[in-house]
Order: structure tokens, then sequence, then C-alpha cells
């Protein structure tokens, strides 16, 4: 029951930014990108021309920390990785790029807010 809950709040999560970066005039090219060595939870691309490889980590709560906390060295890398993975699978080797993390907190009230970096790596 609680892998059911924890993939409603990802999911939650995962849409709240999309909504948020559309707001930014990004378009989302893809949500749940996966390959064997792993996710990626949303890929998009700014105005600019750079697509965004985006890690989403939802929280309810801070009591087991800050959602950033738990993006490590080594989730960094195997995002650095996954980006690079898939513009290779889609032709797009040598196009700009950057990995952004975005946090999502959902309050006891339903209420949520959002903590975004770009381009973290």
């Amino acid at each position: 029951m609680q892998r059911k809950t924890n993939q409603i709040t990802g999911a939650f999560g995962e849409e709240v930014v999309s909504k948020f970066l559309t707001g930014k005039n990004a378009e989302i090219i893809e949500r749940n990108w996966r390959i064997r060595e792993g996710e990626i939870d949303i890929i998009a691309m700014y105005p600019s021309g750079v697509f965004a490889f985006v890690e989403v980590k939802t929280r309810s709560s801070v009591a087991f920390g800050h959602p950033f906390e738990a993006i490590n060295r080594e989730k960094a890398h195997r995002m650095q990785r996954l980006a690079l993975g898939w513009l290779a699978t889609h032709g797009c080797l040598g196009c700009d790029y950057q990995i952004d993390v975005a946090a999502v907190l959902i309050a006891a009230d339903g209420s949520h807010a959002i903590e975004y970096r770009a381009a973290v790596l």
C-alpha cells in the first residue's frame, strides 16, 4: 500500500513540475523515459533550444529530510549518463542540455510548494 501511495505522490509532483515548466514556455518532450540504468522524470525543451532533464522529488513532509537531500553525487552522475543516453538514442548528441532538479513539498492541507534548481551539473 505504501508503494502505491508513493507512486501517487510522485506522479502528482511530476504533474505539478510539468505545469510549472509549461508556464515558463518550456515544451514537455517526454515523461518517465526509462532504460535499464534508470529513469528520467521529465525531459523538456526550453524556448532557447536547451534540453532539460529534470529529476523530481516529492515529499509530504520533511521528516526524512528535504527532497533535494535524496539527490546525492551518485544520483547526479546517473542523471548525467541517462541524459546522454537519451540524447544519443534521439540523434541529439552535441545538443545543448542541462540537468535540473525540482522539489515538491505537499502540505497537510493539500497545498504544495515547488523549489526548482536549473543546471545543477
